[in-house]
């Protein structure tokens, strides 16, 4: 007799074993790419997010970079050369925060000098490169398939860029410098574009306060948030269709405190519901009082400086901060008998995205880019774009219909990329240099020896201090990534075939900036595919923050748990697009996924696999059908870019049908201890048993590569990431046999459960069935369940389960 033993000696899958098998994939080079443009196979370039190093990864943003990793490894399955670049995007200013905080520093006054700001980028420098390490080294533990590319967004060659897409746009008349009002952080001094202005509810009072009528003396009564703007308001208004009011058309008022007059308007846009219905228009209380200043054709008059302290301007509330004048200016207001009520609310208030900061609007000199009159033609241009899941390019144009102004990109910042541009004293131009090298204006000499539009020496030239929001560098990513710049036949391939995964809080600024510059650029749509991603959450729902004490960090896990564990998690947790949970419990339902994967590959390891003289029974045949059309909606699934489908998929297959099932039915043929089963049916169970297993390993790999390719090593001695997408056996036809056959299987165990049996025990008597399972089939079945299996629908019997009876 024929002693069958296990190749697979292990008899559990150890996590600690992930190291070795990764260790290995750096020495065979595994994942290489080519960016040779006569490369035949299709290409897939990743505009892979470029994460921000401000602190340690904590889960959900380790399970976002995982799932990107499996879409990659999916496309390499199906042929494709994979471009799947890692890199860490090191400018702006989060970490210029952190660097104040950590030396208890103010980067304003350790700039000032040329020294002094060299100092500054050093700090931020080294705190960079220390966290960056922590990434690349999650990353490597997960068992990802990147490139790790050392030039992030601070290199030479990333700056280089971002300033040649500057001085191209600059050339074309899509980039000027104005004075206008700007959203201001009076926190970090710097502009804020639209995008990295945020709302937050916060309490507040509604004040009324009086006015007077300049031509009869009598009361007007004014509600506002911003009693502190008093000094620079140039009008009230009130809505046209306000009865109310209406007489007040063409008259003057005169301001409480400061006695100044103001023209009285009438306005659509105001509502005459809130509060008395009459509006103050300030420069600038929001966004209405920039646009009716504008139309309305008003002189500004700007009482906020950039330290968010009212100026000479203000009178008595000169010097103080705003909250503090708004105390001041209603103290005033209350001593002159001119406050009417004062009402607590809860109102919206925009902050800064990064300290949160309320913003203010002042007058600011910065440079610009032309958007809003790119705006219509980038609408036409996204229905181009494969938006998986489709629902969040509802968002993406939400935001562009919001946007009201062009986007200021300088920033008065120190570790981002220098706006090259220098400055003739003499003539007042505005001097760019050409594309191709990196410029630092704040210290490097004038690449000029005089200035070109008036002659001056080149001492004349001064360079500018500002560099650009940190948005318009990492909008360039799918340039980069593509390499636009460096090899203009690679992009030409690439331009095509380009994926950007992303997460949905940043469509207004990545997403959107990315689509406007490349378009500008290019005049073409940056992606073939957006793949949006939910927001990872704590077991709670709520987002990770350090304030809620609720941040998991992953390397433990990964340590303890496993990577494919924890990848299985990130791929369960939730379909593409929708938010999702950390769940511990389901990362230990990997961990033993794993572990079933192995105990069934063990078992496997004891039979050959034939290549010929086999011949496959009913039996196998109709679980290869079931697998066919298993395989089917698994790369449905992949092919939509969501890994929530395959994983549930290749999960209830291989444990619900394949392990269950199948490889119980198939023990008895494939040990052939007795001799009854022809030696051909045998090796047919050998080869269907390897047939399948090695499908479910290279449908599985994206998701968990290390276990699969440690068991793929073990048993075909190559690696499955050297596989491609596995063939349909051809059996689809016979997939519903598989499943009545599962069927009769359960309510068998079903009926050995009621008796109180175990599930090996015989079953006593005899099973009647109205089915159309093969009569092999069925001798299979009663062999395994040790009882009499007859087709008979008109036996007399007790029913257990549809079209089976017990007797």
């Amino acid at each position: 007799m024929v002693e069958f033993k296990p190749r697979i000696k292990e008899k559990r899958w150890d996590v600690k074993r992930e190291n070795e098998i990764i260790a290995k994939w750096k020495e065979e080079n595994l994942y290489t790419y080519s960016m040779n443009p006569q490369d035949t196979r299709p290409l897939l370039v990743i505009d892979t997010p470029p994460p921000y190093p401000s602190g340690k990864w904590h889960v959900a943003g380790a399970a976002h970079y995982s799932q990107i990793d499996m879409i990659a490894r999916y496309f390499r399955l199906k042929g494709y050369n994979v471009v799947f670049p890692f890199y860490v995007d090191r400018n702006g200013l989060p970490v210029e925060v952190k660097v104040e905080k950590t030396y208890n520093i103010n980067a304003h006054e350790m700039a000032s000098t040329p020294e002094g700001r060299k100092k500054f980028i050093q700090l931020c420098s080294s705190f960079l490169d220390e966290v960056e390490n922590e990434l690349v080294t999650v990353m490597e533990k997960m068992g990802c398939s990147h490139t790790y590319w050392k030039n992030g967004t601070d290199s030479t060659k990333y700056r280089t860029m971002t300033q040649a897409t500057f001085i191209e746009l600059w050339k074309r008349g899509m980039i000027y410098e104005d004075e206008r009002p700007v959203r201001w952080c009076p926190r970090c001094k710097t502009t804020l574009a639209e995008a990295e202005v945020e709302y937050e509810e916060r309490r507040g009072y509604l004040y009324t306060i009086t006015y007077s009528l300049k031509e009869t003396g009598e009361p007007l009564y004014v509600s506002t948030t911003r009693p502190e703007l008093i000094a620079s308001c140039k009008a009230l208004a009130y809505n046209p269709d306000d009865e109310r009011y209406k007489s007040l058309e063409g008259k003057t008022a005169l301001a409480p405190i400061y006695g100044h007059e103001l023209k009285i308007v009438s306005h659509p846009q105001v509502d005459p519901n809130y509060g008395t219905g009459l509006m103050m228009i300030c420069s600038y209380g929001d966004e209405d009082d920039v646009r009716m200043f504008k139309e309305l054709g008003l002189t500004p008059k700007i009482i906020i400086d950039e330290d968010g302290r009212l100026t000479e301007d203000a009178g008595p509330l000169a010097g103080l901060k705003v909250d503090k004048a708004r105390e001041r200016i209603v103290e005033l207001l209350e001593e002159k008998g001119l406050l009417v009520d004062k009402r607590e609310i809860t109102h919206k208030v925009p902050v800064c995205w990064r300290c949160h900061t309320p913003i203010q609007i002042i007058h600011r000199r910065e440079y610009f880019l032309k958007q809003m009159e790119f705006l219509p033609s980038l609408r036409r241009l996204i229905d181009k774009i494969e938006f998986k899941p489709s629902m969040h390019k509802r968002k993406l144009l939400d935001w562009m219909n919001s946007i009201t102004m062009d986007w200021p990109i300088s920033r008065d910042r120190y570790y981002g990329t220098e706006i090259p541009v220098w400055h003739c004293t003499e003539c007042g131009a505005k001097i760019v240099p050409e594309p191709g090298k990196y410029y630092r204006p704040w210290i490097d000499e004038p690449p000029f020896d005089k200035c070109p539009v008036c002659g001056a020496p080149r001492e004349k030239l001064v360079g500018e201090k500002k560099t650009f929001d940190t948005w318009f560098d990492s909008s360039c990513s799918m340039l980069y990534v593509t390499q636009w710049f460096y090899n203009k036949a690679f992009y030409e391939k690439a331009k095509d075939s380009t994926l950007r995964p992303q997460g949905y809080e940043i469509i207004r600024t990545w997403l959107y900036y990315s689509l406007l510059r490349v378009y500008q650029l290019t005049g073409r749509v940056a992606f073939k595919w957006i793949r949006i991603s939910g927001m990872g959450l704590d077991p709670k729902g709520r987002a990770m923050h350090k304030s809620l004490g609720n941040v998991v960090d992953p390397e433990p896990i990964l340590d303890e748990e496993g990577a494919d564990a924890f990848r299985y998690w990130a791929a369960a947790s939730a379909k593409l697009g929708y938010d999702y949970r950390f769940n511990r419990d389901m990362i230990r339902t990997g961990r033993l996924f794993a572990t079933k994967l192995w105990n069934v590959a063990r078992f496997i390891s004891s039979f050959p696999e034939p290549e010929n003289n086999y011949e496959l029974s009913n039996l196998d045949k109709a679980f290869l059908g079931l697998l066919d059309e298993y395989l089917e909606r698994i790369d449905e699934g992949y092919n939509d870019l969501d890994v929530f489908d395959p994983i549930h998929l290749i999960y209830e297959f291989t444990w619900n049908f394949f392990a269950s099932h199948y490889l119980e039915l198939s023990k008895k043929t494939a040990y052939n201890r007795d001799g009854k089963y022809p030696e051909e049916f045998q090796r047919g169970t050998w080869y269907a048993l390897h047939q399948i297993l090695r499908r479910i390993l290279v449908v599985l790999s994206p998701i968990m590569p290390i276990v699969t390719d440690a068991i793929y090593r073990e048993l075909y001695g190559e690696s499955v990431h050297e596989q491609v997408w596995p063939e349909k056996t051809g059996y689809k036809e016979l997939a519903d046999l598989a499943r009545e056959v599962v069927k009769i299987n359960n309510t068998i165990w079903g009926e050995k459960r009621r008796r109180g049996l175990k599930l090996v025990d015989p079953l006593p008597g005899k099973l009647c069935l109205e089915t159309k399972v093969p009569s092999d089939i069925l001798g299979i079945l009663g062999e395994f369940h040790k009882t009499q299996v007859v087709i008979d629908s008109f036996c007399e019997g007790r029913e257990i389960g549809p079209g089976i009876k017990s007797i």
